[in-house]
């Protein structure tokens, strides 16, 4: 059987096992990715780790500021491939690049479609304290993750588990899913099942507005946006004026009577504990600025802190 030519668009960690299947499977004619950026203290452009691993594989590599330059999409059409898989890549398609491959745009979506379309499925199954999700193959359409299901693999999501410990299992599981779809498209048997979007959910893009705890919100709130946003872009408070990042956290059992959100009620050995709208939380880990990731016993051991005192 002849291998199917393919285009690959993808970006971040997330999307490499899904490029590394792809090659053993395909002919990759092309790897599209986002321009490298600066990153770190010394500002030093850095390709993405898609690019790395093309380079390393000897693939071609194509980095494109706007996908849907006219230009680009032209050069698109001259490579003829057979079909274009999107991981994580980063801009939206145009209906001029998804008529091009005559097996269709598919895409790896990290969420059990139509549930958490957009940017950032896994870190809102995991802030809205959803205990199942997973990964999906679809047809790309004009929509925003609104294309046709082909197939879909779930995973249970645990009481303590973080953002960064799912990604790292979704993951596998889109490489995986993404062979066993690539395989259903040589033969030409490919299931389609519609999305039904009265079903449908959206994750958007974080930001410092949704990364803020707000802690008239419950304990169990809290600790699912704490969980949701480790390892990236993690958790914020504030405490004495200065911006505190929240990594880990636990839910507690002590009493807030008479105490206001956001509270220090109780200094431990291993924590603090705080009042919520709603129960209490302990913070386990911290990050003050310009300092690293620490244990909250450490910060204690460092700060001289007297009660009563407060996080906003």
């Amino acid at each position: 059987m002849t291998k199917l030519r393919a285009i690959f668009m993808g970006t971040p960690d997330f999307a490499v096992p899904c490029l590394a299947e792809l090659n053993k499977l395909s002919t990759i004619i092309a790897v599209i990715t986002q321009p490298d950026k600066k990153r770190g203290r010394g500002q030093k452009f850095t390709p993405s780790p898609v690019k790395t691993f093309a380079l390393e594989h000897s693939l071609p590599v194509l980095q494109p500021a706007k996908v849907k330059d006219t230009n680009f999409v032209e050069k698109l059409r001259e490579l003829n491939p057979d079909i274009i898989i999107v991981v994580a890549f980063g801009q939206l398609l145009s209906q001029a690049i998804l008529d091009i491959p005559p097996k269709g745009c598919i895409n790896v979506h990290a969420s059990l479609l139509p549930a958490y379309r957009g940017a950032a499925p896994i870190h809102w199954s995991i802030i809205r304290g959803e205990t199942l999700t997973g990964v999906t193959t679809m047809y790309m359409d004009a929509g925003l993750d609104t294309g046709d299901i082909i197939l879909k693999q779930s995973i249970g999501i645990s009481s303590e588990m973080t953002t960064n410990q799912l990604h790292d299992k979704l993951m596998a599981i889109g490489a995986d899913l993404l062979a066993k779809t690539i395989k259903l498209v040589e033969q030409d048997n490919v299931p389609r099942k519609k999305q039904n979007d009265s079903l449908s959910s959206y994750s958007p893009m974080l930001n410092d507005a949704n990364c803020k705890i707000d802690w008239q919100k419950s304990a169990q709130e809290i600790h699912n946006l704490v969980r949701g946003l480790n390892s990236w872009p993690v958790a914020f408070t504030f405490f004495n004026g200065q911006k505190i990042k929240i990594w880990r956290t636990a839910l507690s059992s002590t009493g807030i009577k008479d105490s206001s959100p956001g509270e220090i009620i109780k200094i431990t050995h291993d924590g603090f504990i705080i009042a919520t709208g709603n129960g209490s939380i302990k913070i386990l880990e911290l990050q003050a600025p310009n300092k690293k990731r620490m244990t909250a016993a450490a910060y204690i051991n460092g700060h001289k802190l007297h009660l009563p005192a407060k996080l906003q």
